[in-house]
């Protein structure tokens, strides 16, 4: 199996690699930090290929991907991992930098991800493109505007990609987790219903990608929560939710 994997380095992105690695994959791995990128090769080498880079960069994406390609060949799965969490207020002007970068890696890094891989996914009609998004993304929490309308944009992108790649034999994942114990998640300062250790998401991630499911909400009992979320009267909604603890900035 070959895999193309962001965000890599920690949390989610590093179960996944070190799940796929340990089935024997030829993995490339693409993250910010190089030296934690090592790690995982050092375990495995011979079977991972390190790309440092921000995801925010198509052109060092292209230039992994093309590398990536030369070496392993096609992968059967391109995984778009790569994100980031901060609480953001509009009515702070320096915030507007920081939801800019929100957007430019959970969205922007996303497309820019699949890009290098669609044309050759779609000849060989053959390939899995997985995005990571988020239960967040059903809809908006307070304080949270940022990373709430990324990762809106992220489901409403897949699902316009999953539509274009129909019957080209191109699949779409949109993986939707809910809260994962990970470096980004412990420094949130309120209770996280239904916490999954990081190991056991990428278990039942790699399983959704494997069915080559559509959308698919993790852990279920998320899945019962976004369903109610989602079908609250605007009205109601705001009560509840107008109060409720937020994430720092």
């Amino acid at each position: 199996m070959k895999v193309f994997l962001t965000g890599a380095s920690s949390g989610i992105g590093r179960a996944l690699a070190e799940h796929y690695a340990g089935l024997g994959a030829q993995v490339g791995l693409c993250a910010r930090r190089g030296e934690l990128l090592q790690e995982l090769s050092d375990r495995w080498p011979g079977q991972i290929r390190c790309y440092p880079l921000d995801v925010t960069d198509a052109a060092a994406l292209r230039a992994a991907a093309d590398d990536y390609l030369g070496v392993y060949g096609l992968p059967d799965v391109v995984i778009a991992n790569a994100g980031i969490s901060v609480g953001t207020l509009s009515e702070h002007a320096e915030d507007l930098e920081v939801i800019r970068r929100v957007m430019d890696t959970n969205f922007f890094g996303m497309a820019a991800t699949f890009s290098p891989f669609i044309a050759a996914m779609r000849q060989a009609r053959h390939g899995r493109l997985v995005g990571i998004a988020s239960v967040a993304g059903v809809r908006g929490l307070p304080g949270a505007e940022a990373y709430c309308a990324s990762k809106a944009a992220a489901i409403s992108y897949l699902e316009s990609l999953r539509v274009e790649l129909y019957g080209s034999g191109v699949k779409v994942v949109t993986i939707n987790p809910g809260y994962i114990d990970t470096p980004m998640t412990r420094r949130n300062p309120f209770p996280m219903p239904f916490l999954m250790p990081p190991e056991m998401a990428a278990k039942a991630f790699v399983r959704a990608i494997e069915r080559g499911s559509s959308q698919v909400v993790i852990p279920w009992q998320m899945a019962i929560m976004a369903w109610v979320l989602r079908r609250l009267p605007d009205f109601i909604y705001d009560r509840l939710l107008a109060k409720a603890p937020r994430k720092r900035r």
